[in-house]
């Protein structure tokens, strides 16, 4: 793995100090970080998702240790300047490592210590060391560090800029009708998307839903052997996760629908009202304002429409290192949006065994608290004949 650089290290730096202190406010002891994007966000390593224990254990105060399978020793930088790196043999008990590092760890006065977990690691890991730690409490490591990633920095709304650019010049290639529909199965018109992606810079793709006729109705349609026809709608949502110099990677999301020809009057219909919720959300979208009043927007535009049993979902999450991360554009979500939050907005209509249609830009809050949409692909029904 290549070594960070300065400016990644500093970076590194700046998330633990402010881990530290969201520890100290949650009364937090110890934050130990296994599978997800927590841990390759603090340390620059991605783990890989095997059975074999990877736990990064990061005390409220003293050094941290990366705690790795041996064979995976190789694959960590950084290790020097951000915590000492522990490997472990198939002979040994990562678990009884794992309680050594801890074996000081004491909580608050007249309480147990206080453990944050990571929220994907395997059952089996938590179990261990609930075994092993019967006397402590155990919680999510998200409660200390989901707020605190939710809000990117500087170099983060870099690479996400970089990402929904590349995932753009994709949206418009099928837009301009260079990736053929008609007579192909959503499968072969996913596959090309794909690859699409991965030209454009890309390092892996996360999706490509492509749901033509009436399986755009189903949000997250599978694509399959069904045959695209003349006349349907085609909904295409797709990205990636795409890496900025020696970061880890950062992810697009987009979503166009397009029509294989003249589309009827109600499609038209039905996309000016999809068309206008979705501009009104993004425009809604600003510091100061609570994040369900965004879905708040969309949705009251559609429900005046007579539309509103049609849009079955949330209208966005927040996205970073994770395709869906907080904070979520849904309805009892009172947090409010700040500069540097970063999320979709993306409502849909659905119309059950008929068509759908959604449209989908990545939207950042920037520094004067104004929404800045990271996607600039056309927004309107575009028709493509081929």
């Amino acid at each position: 793995m290549t070594a960070l650089s300065a400016q990644a290290l500093s970076a590194r730096h700046e998330r633990i100090a402010r881990v530290r202190s969201r520890m100290e406010e949650e009364g937090v002891d110890a934050l130990l970080l296994s599978h997800g994007a927590d841990l390759p966000w603090l340390t620059g390593y991605r783990a890989m998702p095997l059975e074999r224990l990877t736990l990064l254990v990061l005390p409220l105060t003293g050094d941290a240790h990366l705690v790795v399978p041996g064979l995976e020793a190789p694959r960590v930088s950084a290790a020097d300047e951000l915590f000492t790196l522990v490997p472990w043999s198939d002979a040994e008990d990562p678990v009884e490592l794992v309680g050594s590092l801890l074996a000081s760890t004491a909580g608050r006065p007249g309480s147990k210590p206080r453990m944050a977990v990571s929220d994907r690691a395997w059952a089996t890991t938590l179990l261990a060391l609930q075994r092993r730690l019967p006397d402590t409490q155990w919680i999510e490591a998200s409660t200390v560090t989901s707020h605190i990633r939710a809000v990117k920095d500087a170099r983060e709304v870099a690479a996400l800029r970089m990402a929904g650019a590349a995932a753009d010049r994709v949206a418009s290639m099928l837009q301009n009708g260079d990736i053929p529909l008609i007579g192909r199965t959503e499968a072969e018109v996913s596959g090309h998307l794909a690859g699409l992606l991965v030209a454009e810079g890309h390092s892996q793709v996360n999706f490509a839903i492509v749901g033509s006729g009436p399986n755009g109705a189903s949000p997250h349609h599978e694509p399959g052997a069904r045959i695209i026809g003349a006349g349907e709608t085609v909904v295409c949502d797709f990205g990636g996760t795409f890496s900025l110099d020696d970061d880890v990677g950062y992810c697009s999301d987009i979503t166009r629908t397009v029509v294989t020809g003249t589309p009827s009057s109600e499609m038209v219909e039905t996309y000016q009202v999809l068309e206008a919720a979705q501009r009104a959300g993004v425009d809604s979208a600003r510091a100061g304002v609570a994040a369900e009043d965004v879905d708040r927007v969309t949705r009251t535009i559609i429900d005046d429409a007579g539309l509103g049993e049609f849009f079955v979902h949330r209208t966005g999450h927040g996205i970073g290192i994770e395709e869906h991360e907080d904070p979520y554009l849904v309805r009892g979500n009172h947090e409010i949006l700040q500069p540097g939050h970063a999320f979709s907005v993306e409502p849909g209509i659905y119309r059950a065994g008929r068509f759908g249609m959604r449209l989908e830009d990545i939207v950042v809050i920037g520094g004067d608290g104004a929404p800045e949409p990271l996607n600039a692909a056309d927004h309107s029904l575009v028709v493509v004949d081929t």
